[in-house]
């Protein structure tokens, strides 16, 4: 006689978090500042930043794990952060600034 057993197997689930991960561009004269990136799919109308008193323009996105390749468009211009010291060409002769989001489990 043949007996099927059935075994099942453990699995560990990790869920990943998304980190909130805050974007400043020094700009006070701009009018207009937008965040673009491969996390929006370089779309303007995505993520508009708010001036704070100082001229600082900030957004806080939610980021999961990953590297993200990111610029500023400020009144139509696009521009690099000033605080990032990694950068890589991009397709267009200028470049990307890249910021990397550590795993964050729970």
């Amino acid at each position: 006689m043949l007996i099927n057993k059935k075994t099942e197997s453990t699995k560990v689930r990790v869920k990943f978090l998304q980190a909130k991960i805050k974007f400043e561009y020094p700009a006070p004269e701009a009018m207009e500042v937008s965040l673009v990136g491969n996390f929006n799919q370089w779309d303007s109308r995505a993520n508009p930043m708010k001036k704070d008193k100082k001229g600082i323009w900030k957004v806080t996105l939610p980021l999961e794990q990953g590297r993200y390749e990111y610029r500023f468009i400020a009144d139509g211009t696009w521009e690099n952060d000033p605080s990032c010291s990694c950068c890589v060409a991009n397709e267009f002769g200028g470049e990307n600034c890249i910021r990397n989001v550590a795993a964050t489990a729970s």
